[in-house]
């Protein structure tokens, strides 16, 4: 009798919350048959009251019996999520009363794996919260252990550019990766593509930095023979190339101000014109772009046009640097090195391991690489320890060292607020020191301070 309310429920119809469960537990349990992934069906106090077929043989059997908790099961907390540092989406659930969704990292038989968590409550007779309905979607765009094909890592600020790209990979929207360099801005994109519905086409990716106008054009476009000196053939276009799939622009900051209105057009319009051509191509692609530098200030300054600015900034996404993710450090050292392995597996120390997470690699994940393919040579055997590495970070300073140099002192980031809240409000002192949350007889002393 649950099946065709599940079926509600599987395609997201919020009105089929309402279900009202009126049977006993066990009824309730079969309808977790109805859903398409891994779902359990749990108790207002966390207790796991039924698994269907797919989470038994995704995760393992549960003994219901035993008064199993959710928070146990997965995590291997004696605490629910939000008591251990995580966000719980039963917790959230039951103060919101609607359906919640969360990305965690769960406990399976394979190991650690990203996990996306749905939360669906049900209510009973008389309107009470009684049972909530988990449903887990493995996420395979990256990986809570090692890999040397997929993003690595657990950390909060990790698990939140997953569940980022988790969102948005399903839909044509553009997306907008910024970052450091050395973050793997293009390994976010390739994620991103292969969890879209376009992963059956190819992505295509085109290097912006350092191509002049013309070259970019003819490199994007394509060109005809003649079209200009040294264009002895006609020659495809990389975004022909990219025809059903994702065009991928990296470092789109570098774009010239000429070649940004022809983009603009073809993002418009979705046609183009090949180089030194006046036949009209339509274009069928998903675009992503990537920055290291900060595309607003480029707007402010003129170098980049507002109006394309909006137009691949549609879902902007950040990605951490390195210094943010210092408990990944360990699993992305040790999945570089199994990359870089051949015959001989090289294993990193534990100490050598701390010595890693306590440095400031600038050049985020590919300093780090380097770091470690210089170990890998002057390692006398496959084991890398501190000495081994202290002979390769003569160049890089310790990260607390480093941050701490970044720091201003309090009087200098409150000034800079001040100065530019009082330019946000065109130089009226009395809005800004309302939005200040201070008297203006206190903004007038703050900012004389300043100038002495």
């Amino acid at each position: 009798m649950y099946l065709p309310l599940l079926a509600k429920l599987n395609d997201k119809n919020d009105n089929a919350m309402q279900l009202i469960a009126k049977d006993s537990d066990r009824d309730v349990a079969y309808m977790l048959d109805g859903f398409d992934y891994p779902a359990i069906l749990v108790s207002a106090d966390y207790e796991i009251l039924a698994s269907n077929e797919l989470y038994q043989t995704t995760f393992g059997e549960i003994d219901v019996d035993k008064g199993a908790r959710c928070y146990q099961v997965s995590h291997g907390y004696q605490v629910p999520c939000d008591q251990a540092g995580e966000s719980c989406p039963l917790a959230a659930c039951k103060s919101s009363g609607n359906k919640e969704r969360v990305l965690h990292v769960h406990t399976t038989p394979r190991g650690k794996e990203h996990v996306d968590v749905e939360m669906l409550p049900i209510r009973g007779a008389n309107g009470e919260l009684k049972y909530f309905v988990e449903i887990l979607k493995p996420v395979s765009i990256a990986s809570a252990e090692l890999s040397t094909q997929n993003m690595v890592g657990r950390s909060p600020a990790f698990n939140t550019l997953v569940e980022m790209i988790n969102l948005v990979a399903a839909r044509d929207t553009s997306v907008l990766l910024m970052g450091e360099s050395g973050t793997g801005k293009e390994l976010a994109a390739k994620a991103i593509h292969d969890a879209s519905t376009r992963h059956a086409k190819p992505m295509v990716t085109v290097e912006c930095a350092g191509l002049t106008e013309t070259l970019f054009e003819s490199e994007l476009f394509g060109h005809v023979k003649g079209a200009f000196t040294g264009a002895t053939a006609n020659k495809r276009g990389l975004l022909e190339s990219a025809e059903g799939g994702t065009l991928f622009l990296d470092e789109i900051g570098d774009v010239s101000l000429g070649m940004q209105v022809k983009l603009l057009r073809l993002i418009e319009t979705g046609t183009y014109r090949a180089v030194g051509s006046t036949e009209l191509k339509r274009a069928d692609f998903r675009l992503i772009c990537a920055t290291h530098e900060n595309l607003s200030n480029n707007v402010a300054s003129g170098t980049f046009r507002e109006d394309l600015y909006y137009r691949v900034n549609a879902f902007p996404i950040v990605l951490p640097p390195l210094r943010e993710r210092g408990e990944d450090i360990g699993l992305i050292a040790k999945s570089i090195l199994e990359k870089f392995s051949k015959k001989d597996m090289y294993c990193l120390t534990e100490s050598a391991i701390k010595l890693l997470q306590g440095c400031y690699f600038a050049g985020n994940v590919r300093e780090l690489r380097n770091v470690l393919e210089r170990a890998i040579i002057f390692a006398y055997s496959n084991i890398i320890d501190v000495k081994i590495l202290e002979r390769c970070l003569l160049d890089i300073r310790p990260r607390k060292a480093a941050a701490a140099e970044s720091w201003e002192d309090l009087k200098t980031k409150e000034r800079r607020y001040l100065n530019d809240l009082l330019a946000f409000c065109d130089g009226d002192k009395a809005k800004a020191a309302e939005i200040a949350g201070i008297s203006a007889r206190s903004l007038y002393r703050k900012l004389e301070a300043g100038q002495n």
